[in-house]
């Protein structure tokens, strides 16, 4: 396998497309196991250094959301213009060796600091990789590969939350951010000496040559695209309710249900990440199979999703049988994961090839800022303000609090299918 630059305009082989495919996947699954290990490591991190909920929800949502998304920006628009392969293989070098810092912290000021390190490493993570995979693939096909892609998400969380929990339990929190983070760095290595960079726009008619356009002038063509925003708004509340929830989901088992931070990671491994999973790439395949004639079908598939998880997600909650919980969220999951790989597809088909980078960074700034950001923090922030009225069930009804705004994002979706249409048929898409 060549080790260098563009492969030229003959396409890859399937078996080719295929290696490059599973390569960004495990990628994105490196970003997550090295983001979501904080969150099944948060009990002992509260009990070790005395922090609050909201401390908790800081930690692992704004602060990391923060730098993630800004320096999100200008990565992407140097992905736009340099070798993607490059950027994303710095990018995982950086976060992977941060995650294993992380276990050096001696207070939360230290912590805090390293996290922060991970989210600008995982910054040049998912906009390089997405622009690189819409070269790779038709856009017929796009969906299904960026959904799985998306998957990764699920499989770093399942292999997150396995070896979190298993090692925190043996040889504590701060072994547990070390030995999942090493490894990463390795697979920077490996990941640049094997993956080939695609041309760039290969597949539209206008493909990417000259100078590219930069921030101003994709901004200029987003802010004519409404259905944009809606879906990115769509995407972003769908994030709330899954970084909210998800991200004290661990707590709220430990605390409510009595289990050890072993079988929680054991059991959210195999509930979330095999449903998250499977709901990321159904959701692809679906947008893909319905919206060969009707594009709108990209929004109406994460709808359906988000309608049909809500009871069963607010079930979950207020049940003291723990396994029926389980069984609920496991299929709440499926159907709440269906809305990412439709929803970067969509974004890239609104935009010039050129653009593509830059626009999942701009998409990502929006999900990462209200979901990942917002979500885990106010999700917290209200647990603490109930404990006076509602004591140790405080988390159980702020976690129900944030499934309802699930219903924000129905709304916004129905207003990008509205849009969208018209959106497509405009001069650049």
């Amino acid at each position: 396998m060549a080790p260098d630059s563009s492969a030229g305009t003959a396409d890859f082989s399937p078996a080719y497309k295929r290696f490059a495919l599973a390569m960004l996947t495990a990628v994105y699954a490196l970003n997550f196991i090295d983001r979501q290990i904080l969150v099944i490591l948060q009990e002992p991190i509260k009990a070790d250094m005395g922090l609050s909920d909201a401390q908790l929800g800081l930690l692992s949502g704004f602060a990391f959301a923060v730098v993630y998304v800004t320096a999100g920006i200008p990565i992407a628009y140097w992905a736009d213009r340099g070798n993607r392969r490059n950027v994303i293989s710095l990018a995982v070098a950086v976060w992977s060796g941060m995650t294993a810092v992380s276990g050096l912290a001696q207070n939360y000021g230290q912590l805090l600091l390293a996290r922060v390190g991970v989210g600008l490493g995982e910054a040049g993570g998912s906009p390089p990789a997405h622009s690189m995979i819409s070269d790779y693939y038709p856009p017929e096909q796009r969906a299904t590969a960026l959904s799985i892609y998306s998957s990764g998400i699920y499989i770093g969380i399942l292999l997150g939350f396995l070896f979190g929990g298993v090692i925190a339990e043996a040889f504590g929190w701060r072994t547990a951010f070390m030995v999942v983070g090493l490894p990463g760095v390795l697979f920077a290595l490996i990941l640049r000496f094997t993956l080939m960079e695609p041309t760039r726009g290969r597949w539209e008619k206008s493909a990417a040559t000259g100078p590219q356009p930069g921030l101003k002038q994709t901004m200029a063509l987003l802010r004519d695209r409404p259905s944009f925003w809606y879906l990115a708004l769509g995407s972003a509340f769908t994030s709330y309710v899954s970084y909210g929830n998800g991200n004290f989901m661990p707590s709220f088992l430990i605390r409510n249900h009595n289990m050890s931070i072993a079988e929680v990671g054991t059991v959210l491994a195999l509930v979330s990440g095999v449903s998250g999973a499977l709901g990321t790439f159904l959701g692809g395949y679906l947008s893909d199979r319905f919206g060969t004639q009707d594009k709108r079908w990209y929004l109406w598939i994460p709808m359906l999703g988000i309608a049909l998880a809500y009871f069963p997600y607010l079930n979950m909650l207020l049940t003291d049988d723990i396994g029926m919980g389980l069984t609920l969220v496991f299929f709440a999951l499926i159907l709440n994961s269906f809305f990412l790989g439709p929803c970067i597809a969509l974004s890239h088909a609104l935009v010039a090839p050129g653009m593509r980078a830059l626009t999942s960074a701009i998409l990502f700034f929006v999900i990462n800022m209200i979901g990942l950001g917002l979500g885990p923090f106010l999700t917290g922030l209200v647990s603490d303000m109930l404990v006076p009225a509602y004591g140790d069930q405080a988390l159980r009804y702020s976690m129900l609090a944030t499934t309802q705004v699930y219903l924000l994002a129905l709304l916004v979706f129905a207003l990008a299918a509205k849009h969208l249409p018209a959106d497509l048929a405009k001069p650049g898409s």
